[in-house]
């Protein structure tokens, strides 16, 4: 599992983790693993060093002395000489580094400027190298963060440095995993300087492929039966959106719940018995409910026929307009950035430049767990912790994939997960999903609620391999 953690936090376990080693230690190994993320730089190119103030700019300074002494050549475009880490500066020179004014054509950057500490936002001179590398696109490097983004807000709304790649160091920060921020990282790569166990528990947490071991709690007992293993409660579709129910009825088929009860109109009722007989189209005893998805003119009522089974509830789509205040149960919100925009009384535009935010002020608002889709699906508990989910392909945004996820997660909920890690674990399977069903190619709702048993099955056999395509090939 990867896992991210606040400025504060990686700030203090420097600070101990320096009481050990010393802070020269310490950035000799952060430029040592810097300089090993650089290999891929042909002897003979140029590389331009952007050096700002401080460590960030002495790791960068050290890291040039590695690639100077395989052939790479070195410009140096200080930031600030009078600011300039002296004893990174003196190494890069004496090994061959020429300082320059301003950069011109290099095809490489390092982006050194500014690291953790600074406020979001690039201004003069540092705002200028970044339009340049906005303009003249080498392949840049970020060493830790690239400059100028919001580095636990995870926002990029004021002037940064976009990198092909970022080279971040102890630990990921909110930044390089949340979007809008991580979308400027490019590749991350993470250089492991020895903060561990200095660190507390993190902010952020990126579920991958070999945790299956995260799903065992909802798994059936040997000695079980189907309402051992749960039952979920749909209450999803309409006369109008009869598909929604056959799609979240077919998530919830592909879950870990042993039975299924659906509650609709007789005529949905029947249409739904009809196209999987496995579903008991009346009311009884549910261990959890998933009610929204294509819902009608009745689903004020089943929110509240939901909630006073007084167990797990997921609501989505039209529900979400017909919520209480708060909430004293276990409940999972699952918006799109509109309908949490509408939620929240904001503009859509506010919820995608910072959609960790508003998922946040969501939560702590309705006292529930919020899963905000998104290319970055971010699951965020009431307190703040959240996960962020990097699996799936752009071509799950199609029609009725929400549904098939709502299903699937209704039957984690059924079978005894938390809210949050049945939303985290839900979103990550559904991706994964959603590649497998057609890897590269366009993907029905219907197909990835088809593959989602064999993708579950290779995540607890740990046989998971491709889980995200980042483009549309």
């Amino acid at each position: 599992m990867l896992t991210a953690h606040t400025v504060e936090q990686i700030r203090a376990a420097e600070e101990a983790l320096a009481g050990e080693t010393g802070w020269d230690a310490l950035m000799q190994r952060a430029a040592r693993g810097l300089a090993d993320a650089l290999d891929t730089i042909p002897g003979g190119e140029v590389v331009v060093v952007l050096v700002g103030p401080g460590n960030n700019g002495g790791d960068a300074l050290f890291a040039a002395t590695h690639l100077l002494d395989r052939g790479v050549r070195v410009d140096l475009c200080l930031l600030d000489a009078d600011r300039v880490h002296a004893d990174g500066l003196r190494a890069a020179q004496e090994t061959g580094a020429e300082i320059v004014d301003e950069p011109t054509g290099q095809g490489y950057c390092l982006d050194a400027m500014f690291g953790i500490g600074a406020r979001p936002g690039l201004e003069g001179r540092a705002a200028e190298w970044a339009a340049w590398i906005d303009d003249q696109q080498p392949w840049t490097v970020a060493v830790d963060v690239p400059s100028g983004l919001d580095i636990d807000g995870a926002t990029a709304d004021a002037a940064h440095v976009t990198a092909d790649l970022t080279v971040t160091f102890g630990t990921y920060k909110p930044a390089t995993l949340i979007d809008p921020a991580a979308s400027a990282c490019g590749d991350v790569v993470l250089v492991d300087i020895g903060l561990g166990p200095h660190l507390p528990d993190p902010v952020v947490r990126v579920i991958e492929p070999l945790d299956g071991g995260l799903l065992l709690e909802a798994l059936p007992d040997p000695s079980g039966h189907k309402y051992t293993r749960g039952v979920v409660g749909i209450a999803a579709g309409s006369d109008e959106y009869a598909g929604a129910a056959h799609l979240c009825v077919a998530g919830a088929k592909a879950g870990t719940a042993g039975m299924i009860r659906f509650t609709g109109s007789e005529r949905l009722s029947q249409q739904v018995v009809g196209r999987d007989p496995e579903v008991v189209a009346a009311r009884g005893r549910v261990q959890a409910w998933a009610v929204g998805s294509g819902g009608g003119d009745d689903v004020a009522d089943l929110v509240e026929t939901a909630l006073a089974d007084r167990v797990p509830v997921l609501f989505d789509a039209s529900a979400l307009d017909h919520l209480p205040s708060s909430f004293d149960t276990p409940v999972l919100l699952t918006p799109h950035a509109g309908e949490l925009a509408r939620m929240l009384d904001v503009d859509r535009a506010a919820v995608e430049t910072a959609p960790w935010r508003h998922a946040r002020a969501a939560a702590e608002r309705w006292n529930a767990t919020v899963l905000l889709k998104g290319a970055r699906t971010l699951v965020v508990r009431p307190d703040g912790s959240t996960s962020v989910n990097l699996s799936g392909t752009p071509w799950l945004g199609t029609a009725g994939a929400g549904d098939v996820l709502a299903g699937f997660i209704g039957s984690l909920l059924a079978t005894g997960l938390s809210p949050f890690d049945a939303g985290s674990l839900g979103a990550f399977l559904h991706g994964a999903a959603g590649v497998a069903a057609n890897p590269g190619g366009p993907v029905a709702a219907s197909e990835v609620a088809a593959a989602l048993p064999a993708v579950v099955a290779d995540f607890l056999a740990g046989g998971l391999t491709d889980v995200r395509r980042e483009g549309w090939a």
